[in-house]
């Protein structure tokens, strides 16, 4: 037992000392302990529930990453619950986590209840940050403030100024919103863009509009209510416009309502359309302008205002060196194209040119500046518009149309197929005081399959018309036609050639060529000339011009001049004229229809048909008609005057009439009127006058310087010099003056004291 108590007792000293070392070693652990650890956190203020050095806050999707919002450090605020947060950065991702949109902050609040992120401060918002990869180029950049991001849609918006940076250039406006699940920018108001491209050979261009809307999966950019695009000197403006992306650069500008200058040292253009779109090459340059409905375009030069307006037009320019010059131009619809010359001192103004077509091809030369060509592609008219004195309003219509320029707009050449042309007359002379103004002259028309102008390389004037393929003119009454044709504009002449033929209701002339002077009415032809000239029945008439038949003429050449019953006529080189068997040959035949006179001069030679008619006018017995007879005349001239039907010759003349033969130096045959019995009246011979009649076997041969012969009473009356009538079968009469009556076979001799009268009788045998 006493064991037992001694033992008890030093368990219990065991116990005591176990727990002081232990006491002892947690005492010391515990100093330890205080001296290492640190000293305790302040109290937080009244409105904060928690605060932390750094903060993160994120969505996740099965398969990537949604958004993450991280900061440096946040207080949360209990009333109303709000973290705010320092050194903000907020990771929205795209396509699946490969790249995301970067919100950088300063300070930042975030709403937990709404689930906002408010920036007061400086935001700025890179877009497009690959995850894996470092960036390369310029991204989207956008800095800002008054930043708000809704975590739940993720998008980001501001009602402050704002400003942007990306690889091609830079911009600014008022009020921002972007939205990740979209992927889509909105620029609210003021909004501004610089866009300068790819390199520095790419012209800048500054964007302009109301509201832009940046749409990043499609490529779009949309511009409301309206936009305006400059681009050095060329201004772009309209409402509505949408702006295609292709590679971070624009390749498309679709603006409604739009309207656009271009103004160049020496050019200006204007042009405006319902629609406008406007391709560009990746490099920034413009390569191709559509525009419509209602498009119009207006290029004003030193020398020229050209205005073109369509439905539709397409534009292409050339691109390569940094900056777009316009290289052709298709109208389509409508197309009018007018050329006015600008006034310049000392310088004639040219027409005013008018194109219409349906469909029209416009070549630039090279810059843009002027035109080389102008092209209908389907059938048009071009109009000539009078600026000035002595010009002359035309028109053309054609299937195609090809117009060359030259420098300075000025036109070159003209060709067209099917063509038709209009040139009106020249307005008539102001009156004398007191008088009438003169009536107004016939319009020329002319057709043909192909047609071809040259210009005057410094004015611009008509110079010279071709026109080919059967080829017709018409000017009032007078009509022509030929196989080709030439204007000279400078001599106002026309040229026929190949098979050409005129007519109007005085006749018809037709030759190898035909020249006409379109302001004298002058008329030339060449070459197998032959004409038709219709008489003038209003007047009496005889054998050599009868008012029932008409004259017709062939000659080498033919001259006219005047018109219808004014004109003289010219017919030279082997002419003959004739009306019915009634001819004249020589080798120069002038009609003067006015004067009613015709002068043939060289180898003249005329024939007029005796046609008897039938029945006796004694007896009243009835006898066949005679065989048609003939009254030829040889001389080196003719003139022949209608007012008293004389016909006079002169140069060796032989008159041969049936069996009767008259020669003289010179032969004055009066004619009957065109219905009497026989075309010659009488006949009156000077100049070593012989008279050789024939019949039934008896010829009687009268001489002298003088000589009459009367058909009615087939009466010779010879006077002058010694007058002498042979007769074959009685013998020689000589005397001052003989008579011979063939009919009745009468020989009357008048003779003086000192000029007896001689006969010889010749015997029987």
């Amino acid at each position: 037992m006493s064991m037992l108590r001694s033992t008890r007792g030093l368990l219990l000293l065991a116990i005591i000392l176990i727990l002081g070392a232990v006491a002892a070693t947690y005492y010391r652990q515990k100093a330890a302990l205080a001296t290492q650890s640190p000293q305790a956190p302040k109290s937080l203020p009244s409105d904060t529930d928690a605060s932390a050095a750094s903060w993160e806050y994120r969505k996740d999707e099965a398969s990537h990453c949604v958004f993450v919002v991280r900061a440096k450090s946040f207080r949360q605020i209990n009333n109303p619950s709000l973290l705010e947060l320092v050194g903000v950065e907020v990771l929205i991702c795209k396509d699946e986590g490969k790249l995301y949109d970067q919100i950088r902050s300063a300070k930042a609040t975030f709403d937990q209840s709404k689930g906002t992120l408010y920036s007061d401060g400086d935001v700025d918002i890179t877009m497009g940050v690959p995850a894996d990869e470092q960036p390369h180029g310029r991204l989207l950049q956008i800095h800002s403030s008054g930043v708000t991001y809704e975590t739940k849609t993720g998008k980001a918006f501001t009602d402050r100024a704002a400003s942007f940076q990306f690889q091609q250039g830079d911009g600014k406006s008022v009020g921002a919103t972007y939205d990740p699940n979209v992927r889509e920018i909105c620029m609210k108001s003021q909004v501004e863009l610089n866009w300068r491209g790819h390199d520095q050979k790419t012209r800048p261009m500054k964007l302009e509009t109301g509201e832009l809307v940046y749409k990043e999966r499609e490529s779009l950019v949309f511009l409301k209510p309206w936009s305006r695009l400059t681009r050095e000197t060329g201004v772009l403006e309209g409402g509505e416009a949408v702006i295609t992306l292709k590679d971070d650069a624009i390749e498309m500008v679709d603006a409604r309502q739009a309207h656009g200058t271009d103004n160049q040292p020496g050019r200006k253009l204007e042009y405006s359309a319902g629609r406008f779109l406007m391709n560009m090459t990746p490099a920034g340059e413009v390569e191709k302008i559509t525009g419509e409905p209602d498009a119009r375009l207006v290029s004003v030069t030193e020398t020229a205002r050209t205005t073109i307006s369509c439905r539709r037009v397409d534009m292409d320019f050339e691109t390569g060196s940094g900056a777009s010059a316009l290289k052709r131009a298709l109208t389509t619809g409508d197309t009018v194209l007018e050329s006015a010359p600008v006034p310049r001192k000392d310088v004639p103004p040219v027409e005013t040119r008018i194109v219409k077509s349906d469909r029209l091809l416009m070549t630039m030369r090279s810059g843009g500046k002027e035109l080389e060509s102008v092209e209908t592609q389907t059938p048009g008219r071009l109009e000539f518009i009078p600026n000035r004195a002595g010009q002359r309003h035309r028109t053309l219509n054609a299937d195609r149309m090809f117009v060359t320029y030259g420098a300075a707009n000025i036109i070159q050449a003209f060709r067209a197929t099917n063509a038709a042309t209009k040139t009106d007359p020249e307005p008539p002379p102001p009156p004398k005081p007191g008088g009438k103004p003169g009536p107004p002259g016939d319009p020329v028309l002319t057709w043909s399959k192909d047609l071809k102008a040259d210009f005057d390389p410094k004015t611009g004037q008509l110079a010279r018309m071709e026109q080919w393929n059967d080829f017709r003119y018409q000017e009032g009454e007078r009509k022509a036609r030929a196989k080709r044709a030439v204007l000279d504009q400078a001599r106002n002449l026309i040229t026929l050639d190949q098979a050409a033929r005129m007519w109007d209701s005085s006749g018809i002339t037709s030759a190898d060529r035909i020249l006409l002077d379109q302001k004298t009415g002058e008329m030339n032809a060449e070459g197998n000339v032959a004409s038709t000239r219709m008489p003038d029945r209003k007047e009496t008439s005889s054998a050599m011009l009868t008012n029932d038949q008409p004259l017709e003429a062939k000659a080498a050449r033919m001259r006219t001049t005047g018109r219808n019953q004014e004109m003289k006529i010219r017919y030279e080189g082997q002419a003959v004229a004739w009306q019915g068997a009634n001819r004249i040959w020589a080798d120069t035949i002038d009609i003067d229809r006015a004067a009613h006179r015709l002068n043939a001069q060289g180898h003249v030679r005329t024939r007029f048909m005796e046609q008897q008619k039938s029945g006796g006018a004694n007896t009243g017995a009835a006898k066949p008609a005679a065989a048609p007879a003939f009254v030829v005349v040889n001389a080196a001239a003719l003139v022949y005057t209608e007012a008293d039907r004389l016909a006079h010759y002169t140069g060796g003349v032989v008159l041969v009439r049936t069996g009767m033969n008259v020669t003289g130096s010179e032969v004055r045959a009066f004619l009957n009127e065109a219905n009497s019995d026989t075309s010659l009246n009488h006949a009156i011979a000077d100049g070593q006058v012989k008279i050789v009649r024939k019949e039934s076997g008896r010829t009687l041969t009268g001489t002298g310087e003088h000589a009459e012969y009367y058909t009615a009473d087939e009466r010779i009356f010879l006077s002058g010099g010694e007058p002498l009538l042979v007769d074959s079968l009685r013998g020689a009469t000589k005397g001052r003056e003989l008579t011979y009556y063939a009919n009745n076979d009468k020989l009357l001799v008048n003779g003086t004291a000192k000029d007896l009268v001689t006969t010889r009788v010749l015997r029987r045998r």
